[in-house]
């Protein structure tokens, strides 16, 4: 297999995350998400649709497809960045809004045996301190029964699973308004007009809208 870069771990990690909601992936998708122009892209699927082995299957105007072989490599650098992560936050005293960043840096570059006792010394982790899935030491993604927030209705109850890490101010937010990981949730309210929901949280009431809501995932 030719060296996997990190330009193109970027690409196969982002193909995997945007393929739980759409499968194929389309080429515009994609170059948002990277912030790439569309024809870089397109140039960039046709080399990894073309290699020995093919780490994707792509189809002109019909998107893209990560192969087992792409599927695997994804699921190695997000395990590493996850874990990584979870000891950026257990381990060195980061908070969960600084790590992202730091461990987008470090996973490429991490050994497997560096890996292993990183995931030893946190007890194997199944989450990360955003309440992600790490993928298993065998590369497998365990089952995921999360729903976004956003989706719930009254008098719905859940209970927080998970947070999108991108946006370290999203993540401030949420932290101070109590929508942590294992928070309850109780759903009073639905507007259909501004799709806001009121919430109790903790014994306090919140009304949150759609650019909130769609980032905080619940197991009701």
């Amino acid at each position: 297999m030719e060296e996997i870069t990190q330009n193109i771990h970027h690409y196969l990690k982002a193909i995997y995350e945007l393929s739980a909601c759409e499968d194929p992936v389309s080429t515009t998708a994609l170059a948002t998400r990277l912030g790439i122009a569309p024809a870089s892209v397109t140039g960039m699927l046709q080399r990894l649709s073309t290699a020995t082995p093919p780490l994707v299957i792509y189809r002109k105007y019909q998107g893209v497809q990560l192969t087992p072989e792409g599927q695997r490599a994804a699921l190695e650098v997000i395990r590493h960045h996850r874990l990584l992560e979870s000891y950026l936050v257990q381990k060195l005293g980061f908070t969960w809004d600084e790590v992202h960043n730091e461990a987008s840096r470090l996973e490429h570059v991490i050994s497997e045996q560096l890996e292993m006792r990183i995931a030893t010394v946190l007890g194997n982790p199944q989450r990360d301190p955003h309440g992600e899935l790490i993928p298993t030491a065998e590369l497998t993604m365990p089952g995921d029964s999360s729903l976004p927030l956003s989706g719930l209705r009254p008098p719905h109850q859940a209970t927080v699973l998970r947070v999108q890490p991108e946006d370290p101010d999203l993540l401030r937010y949420l932290e101070a308004e109590g929508l942590l990981p294992g928070a309850h949730v109780d759903v009073l309210e639905y507007s259909p007009f501004d799709q806001n929901l009121r919430l109790l949280v903790g014994g306090r009431e919140l009304v949150l809208g759609p650019a909130v809501t769609s980032q905080v995932f619940v197991e009701s």
